[in-house]
């Protein structure tokens, strides 16, 4: 027999104990977030068990790192990720609130009352909170002209960023971004249409917006021309090769005349498919998968540019700003499924010799003018992915005021503002739960 001695200390926690414990494991949360706040904020340095780092204060980021196993502190880790999904920046912020909320209703359990008490006051408390906003809210007047209120904001939201040494220029890619395309007139962003390309290499001054694609390829033979103009390209999903019984096979050759029949229709296969393209009117194939050196040969000969391996999500977006279709099958193939840009150029970064030589392509002038990348770069990958997640952070909030242009102050003064009301609030209502409603605006004053 073997006595499990851990066996007896298991116990069920009760009532207020488990309460207690629930905000423990927020507020524990909430409180290694406190440090990266704000301006002063500082950066945290997370190790990942595979042993990749990642520098960042994006709240978010370090939320999703963390390895939580704690039921309620996941709903902390949930609570970051919506505001990440929704509005895009404040994400720490959410976290720290929500964390002086637990603190404050700690108190409150301490003092006898009940948790659905402390919920009903910090709810109506909210809604005062949130009626005060709407009042002291301004309204940033901005047109396609006048983009200074976006730059400013945009500017704010770099301060507490990697980026804020350079925030001029980055403020002015992330405005330029989301006014490319933008709806100005339904209010609109499609944030789809922006891509974030990094290339480790060069400083962060460096980064530039692309007014067309950036795709991180090359042309699939050393000999293909490096720029085309007037570019009408074919986005193919099938494979450039002769196709395969599905079946297992046996060939057996027993001459030399059957082998030469045999390579000679594999030959007949490639040049009609290369054939049905140049028909189409394409000068250059996008291709989701790989072809072999036969078809890449024929492909020079026949001076049909090509690129190979392009991922999934990076067709879609061509295929979206070039106005093309995407074409399961070569015979398919006709003129009005081809996509249309101005032009298509290798641009080789870095240094000179060939091994370390990246090149990337460029779409430029897409048919559908509203597709922007940010081509970011950076000394390690670790600072072009920190410099990604601060520019996303600042597109999202030029977008929020596309969408809706009301501001309220920051620095804390938004919530220095909101308690005061809240206060007042809590004078003129009766009972318990006017504890409660205190409470919420002693919270408030935790993040200033």
């Amino acid at each position: 027999f073997i006595i499990l001695k851990e066996q007896q200390a298991k116990h069920r926690v009760k009532g207020v104990e488990a309460t207690k414990s629930n905000i423990l494991a927020a507020r524990s949360i909430s409180n290694i977030l406190r440090t990266s706040l704000g301006p002063k904020g500082m950066d945290k340095l997370l190790v990942s068990p595979d042993g990749d780092v990642t520098i960042t204060n994006d709240g978010a980021t370090i939320m999703t790192q963390m390895e939580i196993h704690h039921q309620v502190a996941k709903l902390m880790v949930e609570l970051s990720a919506s505001q990440d999904d929704e509005i895009g920046d404040g994400t720490t912020g959410v976290v720290v609130l929500a964390g002086s909320l637990l603190e404050q209703a700690e108190i409150l359990i301490d003092k006898g009352i009940h948790p659905v008490r402390i919920a009903r006051g910090f709810e109506a408390a909210a809604q005062v909170a949130i009626d005060h906003l709407e009042k002291i809210s301004d309204r940033v007047e901005f047109s396609k002209d006048h983009l200074e209120p976006l730059m400013e904001t945009a500017k704010t939201t770099l301060n507490s960023k990697i980026l804020q040494p350079y925030k001029e220029k980055m403020a002015k890619i992330a405005v330029d971004a989301v006014i490319d395309v933008a709806d100005l007139e339904r209010n609109d962003v499609n944030f789809d249409m922006i891509r974030m390309e990094g290339k480790t290499g060069g400083s962060l001054e460096d980064t530039a917006l692309v007014n067309g694609i950036v795709l991180d390829k090359e042309f699939s033979h050393p000999q293909m021309p490096t720029e085309i103009n007037d570019v009408k390209l074919c986005i193919l999903t099938c494979p450039l090769e002769p196709p395969k019984p599905k079946t297992k096979h046996k060939l057996q050759i027993s001459s030399v005349e059957a082998y030469e029949e045999l390579y000679k229709q594999e030959q007949d296969y490639f040049v009609n498919m290369i054939q049905q393209i140049k028909d189409s009117g394409a000068n250059l194939v996008i291709c989701q998968w790989g072809f072999d050196d036969e078809a890449n040969h024929l492909l020079l000969q026949q001076e049909l540019p090509a690129v190979r391996w392009v991922g999934g999500v990076e067709i879609e977006h061509v295929a979206i700003a070039t106005g093309g279709r995407i074409v399961a099958r070569v015979e398919e193939l006709t003129p009005d499924k081809l996509g249309k840009c101005a032009s298509i150029r290798q641009i080789s970064l870095g240094t000179n010799s060939s091994r370390r030589q990246e090149r990337i392509l460029v779409l430029e002038d897409c048919a559908n003018q509203k597709a922007v990348t940010v081509l970011v770069r950076g000394g390690n990958k670790m600072i072009v992915e920190e410099a990604k997640r601060s520019l996303h952070d600042a597109m999202c909030v030029v977008r929020n005021l596309v969408v809706d242009n009301r501001v309220v102050y920051g620095g804390g003064s938004a919530e220095i503002s909101c308690s005061i009301a809240v206060r007042k609030h809590a004078d003129t209502v009766v009972g318990v739960d006017q504890y409660a409603i205190r409470a919420f605006a002693d919270a408030l004053d935790d993040i200033p």
